[in-house]
């Protein structure tokens, strides 16, 4: 599902501007995943090294060096430094941690190295963040569910990683909407950790606890659980938030859940790939992109799935694998209308 933000006859225009600077440029880019516990990740390293290999058709060779493993704060970290020490032109970095990479970020800035994260935001000024707003992601869901409610109800939450960044402005969003709404409680927060399987055990517990529930708020890498455990109770007239998966979706169509879903899309990396290229060829941004609570965030678009639109979605998914996740992602001529 491709969704396009710019006018086509500009975004032409601007490709054939930079087409001319691009000629005969290299690159090389450090890709770091810190965390490999999906799909997901997978189909996000896929989709950057498919926008690196786009841009040799317009003249310039994009190398990618990939680091994606599970590791700790300690461990990315090392990825980041790696990097460095290979001297690379650029790191992209999907990041375990808001803060912690700070002094690393600033040695990569002092060799002249871009840093850009993608996924979830980080503090550090000498790096900036493309990708969808995280909390805006929850928020848009949350209010879904809530509305579906009619405004009352009890619900309970089911976030992924506790600390990790992403985690902690999702949990953030769906809070404050949730708290504009009197008649919604959380009866329940609970950490699954983005895997199914304690998706699942989480959520039948919740169900066995609170009998008189009334909606879930769950996060993606985890609904589809949720959604097998409120099945097998034959509780599927709640409202629940699901998955943007093709498995989730074809279950979703073929039983008629009550969902909705925001999309986080794997392509933000790719995106933040080719926002990078276009820097590393001398592009200045234009004033005024930046927001974000650290003030350093180009934020994309969150997609929404509810009823309304699900038939459409599930069709951009037909002859895909059952973990492929609805996706999409800044073209290299979309990339472009962030500079001057």
């Amino acid at each position: 599902m491709k969704h396009r933000l710019f006018n086509a006859a500009v975004a032409a225009a601007s490709l054939a501007a930079f087409s001319t600077m691009a000629a005969a440029q290299e690159y090389t880019i450090g890709l770091s995943n810190g965390w490999v516990g999906s799909e997901w990740r997978t189909q996000m390293i896929d989709e950057a090294v498919a926008a690196a290999e786009a841009w040799e058709a317009h003249g310039v060779t994009v190398n990618t060096q990939i680091q994606s493993a599970t590791v700790d704060v300690q461990g990315q970290i090392a990825h980041v430094r790696n990097f460095i020490n290979q001297g690379v032109d650029a790191i992209i970095i999907n990041p375990n941690s808001p803060t912690a990479f700070d002094p690393i970020f600033a040695q990569a800035k002092a060799k002249g190295i871009l840093v850009i994260s993608t996924d979830a935001e980080v503090s550090s000024k000498d790096a900036i963040y493309v990708g969808i707003d995280q909390k805006g992601w929850a928020m848009q869901s949350a209010k879904w569910l809530a509305e579906t409610l009619n405004g009352e109800g009890k619900v309970v939450a089911i976030n992924g990683v506790a600390g990790h960044p992403a985690n902690q402005m999702r949990v953030s969003g769906y809070q404050e909407v949730f708290a504009g709404y009197p008649g919604i409680e959380i009866v329940n927060e609970s950490n699954a950790n983005w895997d199914q399987a304690q998706g699942q055990s989480t959520m039948r517990t919740l169900l066995a606890t609170y009998p008189e529930l009334d909606g879930v708020w769950v996060q993606d890498g985890m609904a589809d659980g949720a959604w097998k455990a409120i099945t097998d109770a034959g509780r599927t007239e709640l409202a629940a938030t699901g998955e943007i998966r093709k498995d989730f979706l074809d279950k979703w169509v073929a039983q008629g859940y009550k969902s909705g879903a925001s999309v986080n899309p794997p392509g933000v990396m790719a995106s933040a790939l080719n926002v990078a290229v276009h820097r590393l060829m001398g592009k200045e941004f234009k004033d005024g992109i930046f927001e974000g609570v650290y003030g350093n965030a180009i934020y994309l678009p969150i997609p929404f799935i509810d009823n309304d639109n699900l038939e459409e979605v599930h069709g951009t998914t037909e002859g895909k694998p059952g973990h492929y996740s609805v996706t999409s992602s800044l073209s290299i001529e979309e990339a472009a209308q962030f500079f001057q």
